[in-house]
């Protein structure tokens, strides 16, 4: 029951944003985005909306395909990455 209390449906989720239930499993399928399924129903947490936004303009508005998104979010997950130990050096440098 809390997977409904803090998640939509995605069912709700594709009607809300007027795109495809396949797009969602096939982001779910390569890693992009975790679905989790009570009975019969899949749900999308709350906090994963941001990336779907992000991984629905790519794909619709930049027309890029599952592999360019896996793609891209593993350099942006390296790049911030990157960041956080550059931040942590500057401190434990004291800069």
């Amino acid at each position: 029951m809390t997977e409904q209390i803090n998640s939509i449906s995605v069912e709700q989720c594709c009607s809300y944003y007027s795109i495809e239930v396949a797009f969602i499993r096939s982001l779910n399928e390569h890693g992009l985005i975790e679905l989790t399924q009570q009975e019969e129903h899949y749900f999308i947490g709350f906090e994963q909306l941001a990336d779907l936004e992000k991984y629905m303009h790519m794909h619709y508005d930049l027309e890029i395909n599952m592999e360019g998104l896996e793609t891209i979010a593993h350099l942006l997950n390296k790049v911030q990455a990157l960041q956080t130990e550059v931040r942590t050096l500057r401190n434990a440098l004291g800069t």
